[in-house]
């Protein structure tokens, strides 16, 4: 099969090579389409796409050739393609678009997508677009943005079924086949009391298994968990992750169905936030993959001009030994090792704390275990550590003492790392802090100056 055949399969998932990616020839295809302005090859090849990996697309293409193939898409645009895009591909695109494509892609979103998108444009976009969109979808979008940013309220659809319990089973199927303000895809069907309260929850499949005459009320599930609208988004996930939930009803301060949220929101969320708290860990506050580069120094400077202050820290604890450090210059070769160690085993530590704390498995109710486990883990690694790199370091200085110095500076670097490992993000997490933010820059300070401290101590104690 040569190139120009292959190129044409864009749908063909590349399970040995690429796993599910977009074949690279099929990118290059579109690339020469649309640089020799062919739009009709370039529909042909992007038409089959699902909306992800257009989306995908547009990612990968320069800035040039993104507004052509906006263009080419502009007839058949698919809406969803602008919910997966990098945001700063997303800004592009929707400038090319133009505020008029925008509204009617939005109000042709899910209620959901519509206000999360909504929610990403800057005020005067904002504004701009709400003025375009119907009476109706501008007061489902104006009431979604009305709730806090990261709770129920701005993660719900509220297109629903809702049903009241002294229906039957074969008048529910009846209603369904015959509404047409129905959703195109849903899990469950809501029972609700006459104030259009959630009382219960009836599965598809077991409303099709069930008796036509049976009532609603006989088989729906009355134990159902309601989600409060001002719910954080994380609260919702650690509940749909911790109850194997499908979809959830929403419910407003005085209890009645407002929305639905579905596992397909939470699976989005619980990767957002894994990519967040990866991402804040390296003192990345968010991905800049196509981002300019002006944009991508300025959110990065912040973190390394605070991580060059705790630096600085570290630094004025070795000028404390500095004559320490002159007579015995093999010091000044150990150093990295003691801070190495203990920097490596705190990212440990710490990696374990935030995720523990980010899934509620760690709280204060057992963070004193915690803490003491990580402690004595960091001691006996400590011990194994030093018994091994203590008589290196006497071979290759020939110096005894200077191996047990190293050795007992590694167990007392690791013990400070595994207690502030999981000290840090447990402090920051009290005061209402991401633990995720700062905890590696505390975290390296502690390491770094304690280690060398330390280290430069025993050594000015015990070989001066």
């Amino acid at each position: 099969m040569d190139n120009q055949d292959r190129a044409h399969e864009p749908a063909r998932l590349q399970i040995e090579d690429d796993l599910y990616g977009l074949d690279p020839d099929f990118v290059r295809a579109v690339e020469d389409a649309l640089e020799q302005g062919d739009a009709a090859t370039a529909t042909a090849l992007t038409a089959p796409l699902h909306y992800s990996d257009a989306a995908d697309l547009l990612d990968r293409l320069s800035a040039e050739d993104r507004v052509r193939l906006v263009e080419v898409l502009r007839a058949d645009f698919e809406p969803e393609i602008l919910t997966e895009l990098d945001e700063s591909v997303r800004d592009q695109v929707i400038e090319a678009l133009g505020f008029a494509d925008l509204a009617t892609a939005i109000s042709e979103l899910d209620s959901d997508d519509a206000v999360w998108l909504v929610s990403q444009l800057d005020e005067d976009e904002r504004n701009r677009v709400l003025d375009a969109l119907s009476s109706e979808d501008r007061a489902i979008v104006a009431q979604g943005l009305s709730y806090p940013e990261y709770s129920a309220g701005r993660m719900m659809q509220r297109e629903l079924v809702a049903v009241p319990a002294y229906w039957t089973v074969g008048e529910t199927i009846d209603y369904l086949r015959a509404s047409t303000t129905i959703p195109e895809e849903f899990y469950d069907l809501y029972v609700v009391d006459p104030r259009h309260r959630p009382i219960g929850k009836i599965g598809l499949a077991k409303l099709v298994r069930s008796k036509r005459p049976q009532r609603l009320r006989e088989i729906m599930d009355d134990e159902s968990i309601t989600v409060p609208v001002a719910a954080d988004r994380e609260e919702v996930a650690f509940l749909f992750r911790q109850h194997d939930l499908v979809s959830a009803p929403v419910a407003d301060g005085a209890g009645r169905l407002v929305g639905v949220i579905t596992i397909d929101d939470v699976v989005d969320v619980i990767d957002e936030e894994a990519a967040d708290d990866m991402l804040r860990l390296a003192g990345v506050p968010d991905t800049d993959l196509y981002r300019a580069v002006k944009d991508t120094v300025r959110a990065r400077i912040p973190w390394l001009l605070l991580n060059m202050c705790t630096a600085i820290l570290a630094s004025s604890v070795i000028g404390l030994f500095e004559a320490t450090l002159e007579k015995i210059v093999a010091l000044a070769v150990l150093m990295p090792i003691v801070a190495g160690l203990g920097g490596n085993a705190g990212t440990q530590t710490l990696a374990v704390a935030v995720r523990g704390l980010a899934t509620k498995e760690l709280d204060s109710d057992n963070a004193l275990r915690v803490i003491g486990k990580e402690v004595l883990v960091g001691c006996i690694n400590g011990m194994v550590l030093g018994c091994i790199i203590g008589p290196i370091a006497w071979a290759w200085f020939d110096m005894p003492l200077i191996g047990a110095v190293i050795g007992a500076a590694v167990v007392f670097n690791l013990l400070v790392a595994g207690l502030m490992g999981s000290l840090i993000p447990l402090t920051l997490e009290k005061f209402n802090v991401d633990p995720a933010i700062a905890s590696s820059i505390f975290l390296t300070m502690c390491t770094d100056s304690l280690g060398f401290f330390a280290f430069l101590g025993l050594a000015t104690l015990l070989l001066l």
